[in-house]
C-alpha cells in the first residue's frame, strides 16, 4: 500500500518548473518565502518536490511569480502518461546561473563566437565532439 501523501514525478516536475520561474525573474529563494510567508526551506522543498504544493499554495507562488498557475503545469500530462523523467532542458535550466549563461550566449553577436564558447562549454562537460 503507498503513501497517498507521498511525491510523485508531478510534484517534482511542478517543483522544477517554479524553480525556473523563480530564477527567470531573477527572484531569490528567500523572496519567495518571505512573500508566501513560509521559510525558505519550505521554498527548498517545494522546488525539489519532497513536499506537495496545496492549491491555494500553488496560486500563492503563481501570484508571486507573475506566471499563470497553468504555466506550472505544461507538459505534466505526458509525465503522467509515460512515466518520463522531467525534461532535461527544464531541469539543465534550474541548475544556478543557467538562465543567465543562455541570456550572455544568446547576447553574442557573432556566430563565430558563439560557436567557440559552445566548443569550449562542451570540452568543459567533457562530451567533445
Amino acid at each position: 500500500m503507498s503513501d497517498a501523501r507521498a511525491t510523485n514525478p508531478i510534484d517534482t516536475r511542478l517543483g522544477e518548473r517554479v524553480r525556473a520561474r523563480r530564477l527567470e525573474i531573477g527572484m531569490s529563494q528567500e523572496r519567495l518565502a518571505e512573500v508566501l510567508g513560509v521559510t525558505f526551506q519550505q521554498v527548498q522543498k517545494y522546488e525539489k518536490g519532497v513536499n506537495r504544493i496545496a492549491a491555494s499554495r500553488l496560486l500563492d507562488i503563481s501570484n508571486a511569480l507573475e506566471a499563470p498557475i497553468s504555466h506550472f503545469f505544461e507538459g505534466l500530462a505526458r509525465v503522467r502518461r509515460k512515466g518520463d523523467a522531467p525534461n532535461s532542458l527544464e531541469t539543465a535550466l534550474t541548475t544556478s546561473g543557467a538562465i543567465e549563461m543562455v541570456k550572455l550566449y544568446a547576447a553574442i553577436e557573432s556566430t563565430a563566437v558563439r560557436q567557440r564558447v559552445l566548443e569550449l562549454v562542451r570540452a568543459m562537460a567533457g562530451g567533445e565532439k
